[in-house]
């Protein structure tokens, strides 16, 4: 009433009436002026609608269930690409697989959502739109701002590994759509060897030496790494090997790229790239290098792999062809400059060898033994004996002698005087040389308990012994002391093939009759040595043949015939 009176005397009636008029007009222009400005926090959202959820580190997560962020979201999924929406209602930013929000008005300000980890791990066969639901409700930060929108850091990203999805389909139709996980390579660089264990959309390109792995624009640039260059031999550490082994690069690409090769064929079993380079002509490194490390490769597969090789020589594959056969149920593949692409969804490139040991596995970090692979051996040549014979007192039994034979260099020259000086001693004696004939010459060394040879490729085929025979190393001259116990005396021993070795005499190398008796070749090899590896294969390896003193030597004869009677 008091002040209705004093409106009363203040004003008169019809100015009362227009004052009213203004008052009811200013109420409504502060109402609209208040939605206006507070749109972009409620405007989507019914009385608030904002959920709340617990991850589980049981701590609350708020976060803005918007229609036009869902829906930016969404079409970010499925592009696998960076989306901005500049409306007035929101944006939304998801690059490399972490998710950025930002609801933002051009004028009042924005609230953005950042350094956001989502990994998603999904056991079952769910949409893409499920999948980054439930990864907001499980991991999301909250940040409010009112800077402009910025560019995502690499160490904001995080991988989304959806381990039930498949990857983009390809645009070529036998390109093969594979259902396996887009993982990064796996590459292990070790003292021996290098390899990269892959699953994926993988293409095989040897014109251009490449292994093509489709991926998305986000792991693309997330990875630390999108190539890796591989030489698949295994014998990483030796300069002149390696320089005789095609370098292969292995590439992350985008689907889109312009330089992915469309596949020509597909291939439902994994594959193992190698090569068949370095020093494959010698039959040691062949084994040691090649062999036994694709034995440690490929054998997990079961014979469910195909090999893809790389420097491979007809002849070394045909000499082999019985242990890829064993090893694998499919034809090998020379890769090396084709023109159609072979399309795989697992593949090791290179070969694993796990120890710096010569021609040796190591128990300790591998599931197979030296055992394992000689019993390898025997099933794939079929091997009849698998442990020597054992002499007893008054037997008739005679051990079976094997002399490898030489040509070249490092040869008996008098192999007729150490036959008949074995043969006394009670020795059947076969004079053997190796070749091209794996399998015939693997059933010669299986059906002997002794085995002897001067130091050489040769010796190799120890792996063809029963276990517990005995093998006679004839050492020449030259300082090589060294490579005969890397290369054969430490491998024996790990084969349970019992080892006894016969250091030669000046008087019984050749060499004597090239030098004169005080020449530095004779007297003192080491001065050789410090002349390089070339200098010493060249005098002492190529150059050399050993004329034995039978006398001498049978001592040697005499102490594997007592080996064999324990």
């Amino acid at each position: 009433m008091k002040y209705q009176t004093l409106l009363a005397r203040s004003f008169s009636k019809h100015e009362q009436k227009k004052l009213g008029y203004w008052a009811l007009l200013a109420c409504l222009f502060i109402a609209l002026s208040f939605f206006i400005n507070f749109k972009p926090f409620m405007g989507p959202l019914s009385v608030l609608n904002l959920r709340l959820s617990t991850g589980e580190d049981e701590k609350l997560h708020l976060f803005d269930d918007t229609d036009s962020s869902l829906q930016i979201a969404k079409e970010t999924i499925n592009s696998t690409s960076i989306v901005n929406d500049g409306s007035s209602h929101g944006e939304a930013e998801i690059m490399s697989s972490a998710l950025t929000v930002n609801d933002t008005d051009s004028s009042h300000g924005e609230s953005e959502i950042r350094d956001t980890e989502i990994i998603v791990n999904n056991a079952t066969s769910r949409s893409q739109e499920v999948v980054f639901k439930e990864s907001l409700a499980q991991n999301m930060k909250t940040n409010d701002s009112s800077n402009p929108p910025q560019f995502v850091n690499e160490k904001d990203i995080s991988m989304v590994n959806n381990t039930n999805s498949s990857l983009p389909e390809a645009t070529d139709a036998n390109a093969g759509t594979k259902n396996s996980t887009v993982e990064p390579p796996l590459c292990t660089f070790m003292g021996r060897s290098d390899f990269c264990e892959i699953k994926g959309d993988i293409r095989i390109d040897g014109n251009s030496y490449t292994v093509f792995i489709v991926s998305s624009e986000i792991n693309i640039l997330a990875a630390e790494n999108t190539s890796w260059c591989i030489r698949p031999y295994a014998r990483k550490g030796d300069q002149a090997a390696m320089d005789a082994v095609r370098e292969w690069t292995v590439k992350l690409v985008a689907g889109a790229s312009h330089i992915l090769p469309q596949c020509t064929q597909n291939h439902s079993v994994p594959a193992i790239l190698f090569s068949a380079g370095g020093y494959s002509g010698n039959h040691f490194h062949s084994f040691a290098d090649i062999i036994v490390p694709l034995f440690l490769t490929s054998r997990p597969y079961n014979g469910d792999v195909q090999f893809l090789i790389t420097n491979g020589l007809t002849a070394w594959i045909s000499k082999f062809k019985t242990l890829m056969k064993a090893l694998s149920r499919y034809q090998p593949i020379s890769i090396d400059y084709r023109q159609d692409i072979h399309c795989y969804d697992s593949m090791t490139v290179g070969l694993i060898r796990r120890t710096s040991k010569e021609l040796s596995i190591d128990p300790s970090n591998s599931p197979y033994s030296m055992k394992d692979f000689r019993q390898f051996l025997r099933s794939s040549y079929s091997l009849k004996r698998a442990v020597t014979i054992k002499i007893r007192n008054g037997s008739r039994k005679r051990p079976r002698l094997v002399i490898i034979s030489r040509k070249r260099s490092r040869a008996f020259t008098n192999v007729g005087e150490i036959v008949s000086m074995a043969k006394r001693l009670g020795f059947r004696v076969v004079v053997a040389e190796p070749d091209a004939d794996v399998s015939g010459f693997a059933k010669i060394i299986n059906s002997c308990d002794v085995m002897m040879g001067v130091h050489g490729a040769g010796l190799t085929n120890m792996v063809f012994l029963p276990e517990k025979a005995v093998l006679v190393q004839v050492i020449p001259i030259g300082g090589t002391e060294w490579l005969s116990k890397t290369y054969f005396e430490e491998p024996a021993k790990d084969m349970n093939i019992r080892y006894l070795d016969y250091k030669i005499r000046v008087e019984e190398s050749s060499l004597i009759h090239q030098y004169p008796a005080d020449h530095v070749v004779l007297r003192d090899p080491s001065a050789v040595w410090k002349q390089g590896w070339s200098a010493v294969q060249s005098i002492y390896l190529s150059k050399q043949n050993v004329t034995l003193d039978v006398n001498r030597f049978r001592p040697t004869l005499v102490k594997a015939l007592e080996l064999l009677h324990q």
